[in-house]
């Protein structure tokens, strides 16, 4: 059997049934496989979209999404796409062409050490010399992808490995990966801290979703009484409505939530890491307040909030485990009601503004009249994603998927058509930008031929509006190459172009027609959607203690 029938099988075998790729010269053979295997490929127009399009697979359906590219150039195009996956600790596998073993490092065509540039954006690299090492990188790979904290990782396979012949008899192969053991010695102290709280909080991030512990967490926080507030990997894990739920603490994020974290006296974080953008001076916890910090990384410890007691471990046991030792719980009194205080605060914020021109809030409150548990929202980087974040009302994990730690523009489309590769019966929508969509709008072509009916909605403000926004609050209003409207296509043409739908929205009283439109559609649907460009993205609540918090409309 050849190596890329090999490959193909192996993974067959642990049920993929799609990947993301692109050819060229070094994986020809695996495609020329693909033809006669059960395993499709989903034609990108760009490798790095490929890696967006597994990214978005893998967060929509918690299965491990695959993505394929030549050697050189292809593989070059996909560092940034597992960059985005790696610091969201996302399971994916990575596959690249090389040029054949025989003439590595002589400079051969299309030659690049994809190893080396993987090293530090995955989990595990593994280039494969002989072809008898194939199954030993597959299982290997696969396993430790998920296994504790996830993240990608990467097989670089020279032709000359996937051309050669093996035998059936060495393609099975049971790699031993250690789990890593939960460590509860701290339990019985960390209980000891909570059971004497008055104003417990969580803090609940992106581990939460990729572990599948939301109902684990949501049980929790109502047995102590305690508000849940997340950064935006977390978003999800507690349902927006949920009297607990006080929404995304940091920069662009809820006022109930800085003032939850002002007002604790315990903080138990779980599966959070700390970003510079949820955490600072200006969201930091008060003096004596005690942390609890739980995680399956033990390196995420005690880098910039020094925790009272660290519990290295896996989500599920350390909650169990916390929950045994409190026994019979009753949440303080006192401390409920300033939390419904908190959130009924933020809740009579009006986001139902019928201004000409449209602002995103608008846009927000219409999607949300329509948002139910079968709909994905992806979004882009910049306001668009701020705007999302602040203001849908997500109500279940994997409901809502967005580059949080490397904040890649162009993740929006190509990670919603990843999404809806893994869950065709649900409705997918991305939130973008101007500025982001154009970095990926090839992908527009993908979506067509792979038959996958998406909404694209365009928050088309011709800027980089967040930039700008940073520029007008802290640079003197010095607007250094942040404008796009005088260069900007005809979206709905250029839509139209690709044999997508177009719909051009300029009135505020027009988008939820134009919503339901989209996904009524039976094939994919732009919605140009022109917004305010002077419509800030606010709050925001800067890191510096010295800079007033900007709040706008949205005075909570």
């Amino acid at each position: 059997m050849k190596g890329s029938k090999a490959l193909l099988n192996m993974l067959a075998d642990r049920g993929v049934e799609k990947i993301f790729g692109y050819p060229g010269g070094q994986v020809i053979p695996i495609f020329d496989e693909i033809i006669d295997s059960s395993i499709e490929n989903v034609l990108v127009r760009h490798e790095q979209c490929a890696a967006h399009m597994a990214d978005g697979f893998s967060r929509a359906s918690g299965r491990t999404g695959v993505c394929l590219a030549t050697s050189g150039p292809g593989a070059t195009n996909l560092v940034t796409g597992v960059a985005t996956a790696y610091a969201d600790s996302v399971p994916m596998m990575v596959l690249t062409g090389q040029v054949a073993s025989s003439v590595l490092g002589m400079g051969a065509f299309q030659e690049v050490d994809a190893f080396s540039l993987m090293m530090p954006v995955t989990k595990y690299n593994y280039r494969v010399l002989e072809l008898p090492q194939l199954p030993k990188a597959m299982d290997q790979g696969w396993k430790l992808a998920t296994v504790g904290r996830p993240g990608p990782v990467h097989i670089d396979l020279p032709v000359d490995s996937i051309t050669s012949d093996i035998d059936e008899g060495l393609l099975t192969c049971n790699f031993s990966v250690l789990k890593p053991v939960s460590d509860l010695s701290n339990i019985p102290a960390a209980t000891e801290i909570i059971r004497s709280a008055r104003s417990p909080v969580i803090l609940a991030g992106g581990g939460v979703i990729g572990s599948d512990t939301s109902e684990d967490v949501v049980r929790f926080a109502e047995m102590i009484g305690a508000p849940v507030i997340t950064p935006m990997m977390g978003i999800g894990c507690i349902p927006y409505d949920h009297p607990l739920s006080l929404g995304s603490l940091g920069m662009h994020g809820k006022m109930s939530a800085l003032d939850a974290i002002k007002s604790a006296d315990v903080l138990i974080v779980l599966g959070a890491r700390f970003s510079d953008r949820t955490y600072s001076k200006r969201t930091s916890i008060s003096p004596g307040c005690k942390v609890i910090h739980v995680d399956i990384d033990c390196t995420e410890f005690d880098k910039r909030l020094p925790a009272t007691l660290n519990i290295h471990a896996d989500l599920r046991d350390a909650i169990g485990e916390m929950m045994r030792h409190l026994g019979p719980f009753v949440p303080k009194e006192e401390w409920a009601v300033k939390v419904a205080g908190f959130k009924a605060k933020c809740s009579g914020c009006n986001i139902d503004l019928p201004f000409d021109p449209i602002v995103p809030q608008k846009v927000m409150h219409e999607i949300n009249k329509i948002l139910d548990d079968n709909t994905i929202i992806t979004t882009d980087v910049g306001q668009n994603q701020m705007w999302a974040m602040h203001h849908l009302k997500i109500n279940r994990p994997r409901q809502f998927i967005s580059s949080g730690s490397l904040g890649t523009m162009g993740f929006g489309l190509p990670s919603a058509l990843g999404a809806k590769v893994a869950c065709p019966e649900k409705k997918v929508m991305t939130i973008t930008g101007d500025g982001g969509l154009l970095m990926v709008i090839q992908e527009l072509a993908t979506a067509v031929a792979e038959d996958l009916p998406i909404v694209i909605c365009l928050l088309n403000n011709g800027w980089l509006g967040l930039v700008k926004q940073w520029q007008k609050l802290f640079w003197d209003k010095r607007y250094s190459s942040t404008r796009l409207y005088d260069s900007n296509p005809d979206f709905v043409k250029l839509a139209e172009a690709f044999g997508a739908k177009g719909i051009r929205v300029e009135k505020p009283g027009d988008v939820g027609d134009a919503l339901k439109q989209a996904f009524a559609s039976d094939k994919p649907c732009l919605l140009d959607i022109i917004c305010n460009p002077e419509e800030d993205m606010l709050p925001m609540i800067p890191n510096n203690p010295a800079q007033q918090i900007v709040r706008g409309r949205c005075q909570y």
